[in-house]
């Protein structure tokens, strides 16, 4: 393993708000503070990036910054470049698209090279939608675990569900998952249909925004309610307990 050298560059984890809100609200003085002291960033999407970017330092000199695209189109054998800035002793951004870096985000990609090359990774406080669906819950925040998205054919999703739900009842375990925000519909569709009445749906829309959603209900009591969900962002958990 290489070690940290004290000539590179820091490279930090910046958090972004989860939707359009006031990022002042949700996003710590310290995210602002190394916004502005930082030019070289790595992103999924440059616009978006610069929004932020704008939103949070309007009066930061946009001309000088400079992006590193980390997206499905970024070939794998580009990813050590991104750091050079890092290895030549300047600190570096690498800036979700919502949320914190590395999680349910191509970032964990780039942090794993920062490592290898013996670079600082520091993390910086921030929303994850992830993590503040699981607080409010009331599900097991002892024992959980992170799927991310789930198969987008149908009858594979539907098997998946079941045995997710089946691993909680076995292992007292909450499964986290998420959707794109267009399908969260028959998602919510196919968890209705597909698992026990008596099991535990947490369901977590547009955390930190306005119009925020969170409520715990089992299977049975969602099937008499509706729900827009409709290309909303939000995150599930279930959980099956003994009875």
């Amino acid at each position: 393993m290489a070690k940290q050298s004290s000539k590179f560059g820091k490279l930090y984890l910046i958090p972004s708000g989860l939707g359009e809100g006031s990022l002042h609200e949700v996003l710590p003085i310290i995210i602002q503070q190394k916004v502005e002291e930082l030019d070289n960033y790595i992103v999924e999407n440059e616009k978006t990036a610069r929004r932020f970017i704008k939103n949070l330092l309007p009066e930061k000199s946009q001309p000088d910054l400079k992006f590193h695209l980390l997206n499905k189109f970024t070939e794998e054998r580009e990813l050590p470049s991104f750091l050079q800035a890092c290895e030549q002793g300047l600190n570096m951004g690498l800036l979700s698209e919502a949320g914190c870096p590395g999680i349910a985000d191509p970032g964990a990609k780039v942090v794993q090279i920062a490592h290898q090359k013996g670079i600082q990774v520091v993390p910086l406080v921030g929303p994850s939608s992830v993590t503040l669906a699981m607080m409010a819950s009331g599900l097991n925040g002892q024992n959980f675990t992170f799927h991310g998205y789930l198969p987008i054919d149908k009858h594979q999703r539907k098997k998946t569900l079941k045995n997710l739900e089946r691993i909680s009842l076995e292992q007292d375990q909450a499964q986290i998952f998420i959707e794109t925000p267009y399908r969260n519909k028959q998602m919510f569709g196919d968890l209705k249909k597909v698992l026990h009445p008596h099991t535990k749906l947490c369901i977590g829309r547009e955390l930190t925004l306005p119009n925020e959603f969170i409520k715990t209900k089992n299977i049975a009591q969602w099937k008499k309610e509706k729900l827009d969900l409709h290309k909303k962002p939000a995150v599930f958990i279930i959980q099956r307990e003994a009875i």
